[in-house]
């Protein structure tokens, strides 16, 4: 929880809206929501029992009102009612940076950013890709304290083209 409050460290503003990709138990997002208390957020979960979890903790903790959980692939909600939603996107063991970048970019407005946490010890250099580009993604500042972390800045809409569909990102990733 330490580690994902860190992450609340490195933004410059709170966001006027935000994503939880694969929200899974709730890290980051649920430390977030408590960080971040004029935000509202939205817990992206594709497992519908771990949504189900995140649903009855978001009602237990008294967050229902400013958090929504939807228990959808990204593939489809970047697809959806979602695209182009929010200025802040997060991330922490989403997958590998090529699917990541993709399924995070449909959600982000022109000017937002995929904060993704990264493995300890940082690992920045996975993200040295032109393909980022065609997300419509500029790699922003890495940090390493207080916590571990990629921030990639969305300087155009990501194309119509992606997300490509379910499970496509990760059997032929962009890079």
């Amino acid at each position: 929880m330490e580690r994902a409050l860190g992450l609340a460290c490195l933004l410059d503003h709170p966001p006027i809206r935000a994503l939880d990709l694969g929200s899974g138990g709730g890290l980051p997002g649920l430390p977030l929501v408590g960080a971040l208390p004029g935000s509202p957020w939205v817990l992206l979960e594709g497992g519908t029992t771990r949504a189900q979890f995140l649903r009855q903790a978001v009602t237990r903790l008294g967050l229902a009102d400013r958090v929504e959980v939807v228990a959808q692939r990204a593939e489809e909600a970047g697809r959806g009612p979602l695209r182009h939603g929010f200025d802040l996107v997060v991330a922490r063991s989403f997958g590998p940076p090529a699917v990541t970048a993709e399924c995070g970019s449909p959600f982000l407005r022109q000017g937002g950013s995929l904060l993704v946490a990264e493995p300890p010890g940082g690992g920045g250099d996975r993200w040295d890709s032109p393909r980022l580009a065609d997300l419509g993604l500029q790699r922003g500042a890495s940090t390493s304290e207080p916590t571990a972390a990629q921030i990639l800045v969305q300087h155009r809409l990501c194309p119509d083209a992606y997300p490509r569909r379910n499970g496509v990102p990760a059997k032929r990733p962009l890079f």
